[in-house]
């Protein structure tokens, strides 16, 4: 099984569920902002994908849940569990795996164009994408790349667009999941 994590209702699994259940492949939603807790971590899940929000990972007073998906992840990623974190997700895993997060020096939000460098044309998630493409933004802030794990991409106006931990840990700030009808209620609700 797929576990989702969620940290806002706006903000749910779009086109990788489409893809999931075209597929006919299980998953599992956990909504962080209803009361959700933070599962322990099961031998059933295949991966699992950690959502975006508007909250950021250094909130954890503010957000306690944020604590306990922390160790979440540090877990995930000791036992291998295969992992893609989009936008705070990819903030959450940066942050798990020793990166620092910090705010970006300029919001990313719109479509803009990133590009895969060397290590993110080889590698097996991007490796049948162009160099340069488009992608949907909508983020603040920005990670470090610790010694140890790569950068696959980068973009004019945030350098660290992709992290990839170990053989199946990856970590984007852009949004692949989005669909037009959430891009309308982001913008609705995010102003």
């Amino acid at each position: 099984m797929v576990l989702f994590i969620k940290h806002i209702d706006i903000e749910g699994p779009g086109t990788i569920a489409d893809f999931l259940e075209d597929n006919t492949l299980q998953y599992s939603i956990i909504d962080l902002s209803y009361g959700d807790k933070v599962p322990k971590l099961e031998k059933d899940f295949r991966a699992i994908i950690c959502l975006g929000g508007p909250m950021n990972v250094y909130e954890e007073e503010k957000y306690p849940f944020l604590r306990e998906e922390d160790v979440l992840l540090k877990r995930a990623v000791d036992e291998e569990v295969p992992f893609l974190g989009i936008c705070l997700g990819a903030q959450l895993i940066a942050k798990a795996t020793g990166a620092k997060v910090t705010k970006n020096p300029v919001k990313e939000i719109g479509w803009y164009k990133i590009v895969l460098n060397d290590e993110g044309l080889k590698d097996d998630l991007f490796k049948d994408l162009p160099e340069v493409f488009k992608v949907f933004q909508w983020h603040g802030d920005t990670f470090t790349i610790p010694v140890g794990r790569k950068r696959l991409a980068f973009s004019e106006l945030c350098q660290n667009q992709v992290l990839k931990y170990g053989r199946n840990t990856y970590g984007i700030q852009f949004h692949v999941e989005v669909t037009k009808d959430m891009i309308i209620q982001w913008a609705d609700a995010y102003k």
